[in-house]
């Protein structure tokens, strides 16, 4: 038997009967609290079943929130209980041996989805129930019209026993009749009605139209009205009803009375309420949310001429180490107590403090001087974060990261203005953290163009928005054409052509530089093919393509060149690879190691922007490299006669250690005809620069290769 009451049915039934007791001294049922117990144990299954299943299902919460309703749980305070009740025993009794924090969490998700069930049942037995009211409320102004037409005593039974508050007042306002409904409504006390006149039932939350309906009813002028209206009780709490106000007029169609008809909605309006501040405030924190600050930001933004605003935007830093290291729970307290502590510092009025989510909170300041105030409130922010917070008897360190937005309202909406908070912040974290920035326009900008890049490479791709141009490489020596650097190009739909420089580091960033640059080597080897196939008489042309460091690493380097040279039908040599400096510097084998492999191949390997970086030049003997390119700041000084002597010796001591180590010497940059002059007298091979030609289309370096080779 004991084995029975500790099984899993057992242990459902036992929080059936906990779950009854708590919530039957505030239902109105018939029933006795057994028989009640008896139809709580089939939404108690469901509840179990709904902290068990593997995909969490919303709608049994909000099936079994919603069946409370059908079993005359209307009172706000049974979900209140309910909700106790469930986030109380339902884990200890229903959970199983799963992990316990994983189940809390479903439990406080399925509390969320029972009190949106409860609340829509709720509303929909209310629409049912008015419509109900509005029906009596009908039958009974005929009724009472009726009764005064002809039965004095018919109308004293409808009047008195409608389950309603019913007043008649005459067209000067003064109250006439009374039903008990409305008397127990206003607190018992028939003196307080009687006698009266309903102008003086006027309170602050009136809408603006009650009382000109009111006038236009009495003038004759219009038949019924229905309005919220909230009044004063004798004690002064405040009964809010459902008012219907109706004119009856005497048999010749004259005017007479005023019938008014009320019901409570009180209790109903103390639910919606508590139900729309769980919607607003986080649960965590107590903290308006990220639905109440945008009400709140958007009100502040269109508060019109001469108003500005002030933002705070804060993450905590290294916030996720807390989580990861302590546990959830730890993190939990910590945010708890960050929440107070900022909550601290905005106290003055026009000021507001809320979570957005996670680690991440906004303070808000109105005024007309705002540019001083959120400067001052930030200093705030960040003294009230120095205090370690004592979480689980450990001291924490807590340092934040805050991005300052400040100006006019009514120049940008909430969404442009947190985005701008957003990026700033990301600045100051970027920036080393703890620590406040203030937003820049231009900055704001640039993040925003970087992101919209950012999301736009990938099917920029797929829709062939790059195109290739090609540099020429000059033989010093006779001035020919050798070859071609390939450089990419991006044509966005936007922003028209937008260079490597912009796009090569967001595609590095992303792991795009890969298809990319798999799909620039193919192109590049595909147009070398043309060129030999298509002018075998002018000498064969080599391509250059640059490699990413992200490349290098790649698994498939020397395989997908392979497969591309072997596919275009392309001898090895024909291609040339270039890798910059700084990615080699401390390479171990493993990363040379492809590019050995391509070397023994045949293809050239070059080493881009020598110069720039701080290599051993001793390393270079270990390097599979055939060719140096000179950074272009090198030759600057040489743009004019006579040339730098200390560049000129530079240079000479790069081009004698190359050749003697058997390694083309390429120079970029050349503007002049003096640095052509000077680099060719230095023994360097190649050049390239827009001294003889810009990056163009694939066609004209081969005719520029004729006019060279007839030249």
């Amino acid at each position: 038997m004991s084995g029975e009451q500790d099984g899993p049915e057992g242990r459902l039934r036992r929080f059936a009967t906990i779950w009854s007791r708590a919530i039957f001294p505030v239902t109105a049922t018939s029933m006795t609290r057994p028989e009640f117990e008896q139809q709580l144990v089939p939404l108690a299954r469901r509840l179990r079943d709904a902290l068990q299943e593997r995909v969490f299902d919303a709608a049994q919460g909000q099936a079994v929130g919603a069946a409370l309703i059908g079993t005359h749980c209307t009172d706000p305070e049974a979900l209140s209980r309910t909700l106790d009740c469930v986030d109380a025993y339902l884990v200890l009794y229903c959970g199983g041996e799963g992990p316990q924090e994983e189940l809390r969490a479903r439990s406080a998700r399925i509390q969320h989805a029972m009190a949106a069930g409860f609340a829509e049942a709720l509303r929909e037995r209310t629409r049912a129930e008015q419509e109900a009211i509005h029906r009596a409320a009908l039958s009974a102004r005929s009724a009472v019209a009726e009764a005064l037409h002809a039965s004095e005593a018919r109308f004293r039974a409808v009047f008195h026993g409608a389950a309603i508050g019913i007043g008649i007042a005459d067209l000067d306002g003064t109250v006439l009749e009374v039903n008990d409904a409305l008397i127990r409504m206003f607190g018992g006390l028939e003196q307080h009605l009687r006698g009266r006149n309903v102008g003086e039932w006027t309170h602050p939350d009136d809408s603006p139209h009650v009382w000109k309906l009111y006038e236009e009813l009495v003038r004759g002028e219009r038949e019924h009205y229905r309005v919220e209206k909230a009044f004063y009780r004798p004690d002064g709490t405040v009964l809010w009803t459902n008012l219907t106000v109706s004119l009856l007029r005497d048999a010749d169609g004259v005017p007479q009375y005023q019938l008014a008809l009320m019901e409570d909605t009180t209790e109903r309006r103390l639910l919606n309420l508590r139900l729309r501040y769980e919607a607003t405030h986080d649960a965590l924190t107590g903290l308006p949310n990220r639905t109440l600050f945008f009400e709140r930001l958007e009100k502040v933004l269109a508060a019109g001429q001469n108003a500005r605003f002030g933002l705070c935007y804060l993450d905590l830093d290294g916030f996720k180490t807390v989580n990861d290291s302590l546990g959830h729970a730890a993190g939990d307290r910590l945010l708890v107590e960050v929440a107070d502590r900022l909550q601290s510092c905005a106290t003055a009025p026009g000021e507001m403090v809320a979570r957005l989510g996670g680690d991440e909170f906004v303070a808000l300041t109105t005024g007309p001087d705002t540019e001083h105030e959120v400067d001052e409130l930030a200093g705030r922010i960040m003294n009230a974060l120095a205090a370690p917070i004592r979480v689980d008897g450990r001291e924490l360190t807590v340092r934040g990261s805050i991005g300052i937005v400040e100006g006019p309202a009514g120049e940008r909406g909430a969404a442009e203005v947190l985005r701008s908070a957003d990026i700033t912040m990301y600045r100051a974290k970027s920036a080393g953290g703890n620590r406040y920035e203030l937003a820049d326009p231009e900055a704001d900008a640039r993040a925003i163009t970087r992101h919209g890049l950012t999301t736009a490479l990938p099917t920029a791709l797929e829709r062939g928005e790059f195109f290739i141009e090609y540099q020429p490489l000059v033989h010093l020596g006779d001035g020919s054409v050798r070859g071609a650097e390939a450089l990419v190009r991006w044509l966005h739909p936007q922003h028209g052509v937008i260079g490597p420089d912009r796009f090569i580091p967001l595609a590095e960033h992303t792991g795009l530089i890969v298809p990319l640059g798999r799909w620039v080597l193919e192109e590049s080897v595909r147009q070398a093919r043309l060129w030999e196939a298509g002018h075998a008489d002018a000498g064969p042309l080599r391509v250059n393509v640059n490699l990413s460091p992200c490349q290098l690493t790649h698994p498939g380097l020397v395989s997908d060149t392979v497969d591309i040279l072997e596919r275009e039908g392309l001898e090895p040599g024909a291609l040339c690879l270039e890798v910059t400096e700084s990615a080699l510097i401390g390479a171990d084998d493993d990363l040379l190691k492809p590019l050995r492999r391509l070397a023994e191949m045949g293809v050239d390997i070059a080493l881009d922007d020598f110069g720039t970086g701080y290599s051993n030049l001793a390393n270079l003997r270990r390097l599979p490299v055939s060719v140096l390119k000179l950074d272009r700041s090198f030759t600057q000084g040489m743009q004019h006669f006579p040339a730098d002597p200390v560049d000129l010796k530079i240079v000479e001591g790069i081009v004698s250690l190359a050749h003697s180590l058997d390694l083309a010497v390429t120079v970029e940059g050349v503007e002049t005809g003096a640095q052509a002059d000077q680099l060719r007298e230095l023994g360097c091979d190649t050049a390239q620069g827009w001294y003889y030609a810009r990056p163009g289309p694939p066609d004209r370096l081969h005719e520029l290769a004729l006019a060279d080779a007839t030249g």
